[in-house]
């Protein structure tokens, strides 16, 4: 199944494109005016997995059109681009020299359409084998999932320490979780660990060049998690710079199949630092209005900063219908669809607390099913956690 990315705000052409492709293929469909930012803002806002296909509706500008076509041509080569118009001569040799491979007249028969367009999206598996190729004995890296929140107190660690047991389930021995709540972080506590080292240690002399030194500093959890603790003083915290974590990150993705990423509340330079690595974002929010208006305003600085990790979950946690709020009412705050809901609970805060993660004893908790879904999104197995948006119009924030 290949996915397609499709520039337009003109419902006649998503129509017709809809009947050219079927439910064969993954069609995400984003108003034209997306056309108007960086390649990397748009791509932030794909809400599946990577896309193999863009499509210029025919309404885009064509100066947009052509800039934003240079751009993805340079930094996404592998992308393979259409442009849906009536192009005059000028036009289409300004297209392909911009990097689209194809020009279609909007009212192409359908049959021809989808041809065309399956035509590109193999140009499109081409051009990924032979980059797979090129990358020859490069190291494979394990998947960077942020764990992010602007603001504190909304169950994030808890979420993030449930995430590396669940994984660790899943891949035992390939999954560690990093504190980077460098002041005020929980991750040992949420664990029930003591650690005998932390993330000081690691930054610094052998450890930061020798991926057998790093592991010694890791501390096992039952479940087969490892952790990188966070300094046991505030201050120590100063020791730590973000170039100190980048290259943490860069060794453990090395040797991991998942990097669990518990960041500081905030958007502070060592969030910044990550989500340049991060390739999945699980944001958690709260359910009043003070976390989902600091959700949304993370979420737009991180699309100006080009920031916004390929691949993003939506965790609303305590969510309760008696707060007066609805998921729908979040959703149309941030911008995202919500993809994993955790009812109020009781047991959840407990059993961080009490350093047993939920997933680690398998507790009757209306929680439960929620983080169950959460591991499923993310496992080795998972379709990509907006698989279900498929055909689903994202209109602007």
């Amino acid at each position: 199944m290949s996915r397609f990315l499709v520039l337009t705000s003109s419902a006649e052409f998503e129509s017709h494109l809809a009947t050219a492709l079927g439910d064969a293929h993954e069609v995400q469909v984003l108003a034209s005016e997306a056309a108007g930012g960086s390649p990397g803002h748009l791509l932030a806002r794909n809400l599946g997995g990577a896309v193999d296909v863009m499509v210029f509706g025919p309404d885009i500008r064509t100066e947009q059109m052509l800039a934003m076509a240079a751009g993805l041509e340079h930094a996404f080569p592998d992308i393979v681009l259409v442009l849906v118009a009536n192009a005059a001569p000028e036009l289409m040799l300004a297209a392909m020299r911009s990097g689209v491979r194809d020009v279609l007249p909007p009212d192409t028969e359908a049959g021809r359409m989808r041809a065309a367009l399956e035509r590109a999206a193999e140009t499109s598996r081409s051009r990924k084998q032979l980059a797979s190729e090129e990358a020859g004995q490069k190291s494979v890296r394990g998947r960077v999932i942020s764990v992010m929140s602007p603001k504190g107190g909304v169950g994030k660690t808890t979420v993030a320490t449930n995430l590396a047991v669940g994984l660790a389930k899943l891949a035992p021995m390939g999954a560690v979780i990093v504190d980077l709540d460098l002041q005020f972080g929980d991750v040992a506590s949420g664990l029930g660990l003591e650690p005998q080292y932390t993330i000081n240690d690691a930054v610094t002399g052998a450890a930061s060049s020798d991926a057998m030194v790093l592991k010694a500093f890791l501390s096992r959890h039952p479940s087969g998690a490892y952790a990188m603790c966070a300094p046991r003083r505030p201050a120590e915290a100063d020791l730590i710079k973000p170039a100190h974590v980048t290259t943490l990150i860069n060794q453990l993705s090395l040797e991991f199949p998942y990097v669990i990423l518990d960041t500081a509340p905030g958007l502070g330079e060592e969030v910044l630092a990550v989500l340049e690595l991060a390739t999945d974002g699980v944001w958690v929010c709260g359910m009043d209005i003070p976390s989902i208006r600091g959700l949304n305003h993370g979420l737009e600085v991180l699309r100006q900063l080009d920031l916004m990790p390929p691949s993003n979950t939506i965790v609303l946690n305590f969510a309760d219908k008696r707060s007066g709020l609805t998921v729908q009412d979040v959703e149309a705050t941030v911008g995202l669809p919500v993809d994993i809901i955790l009812p109020w609970s009781r047991t959840l805060p407990f059993s961080t607390n009490a350093g047993v993660p939920l997933l680690q004893d398998s507790r009757r908790d209306p929680a439960l099913k929620g983080l169950r879904n959460l591991i499923a999104l993310l496992g080795p197995n998972s379709s990509t956690p907006a698989s279900k948006n498929a055909h689903r119009r994202d209109e602007k924030p």
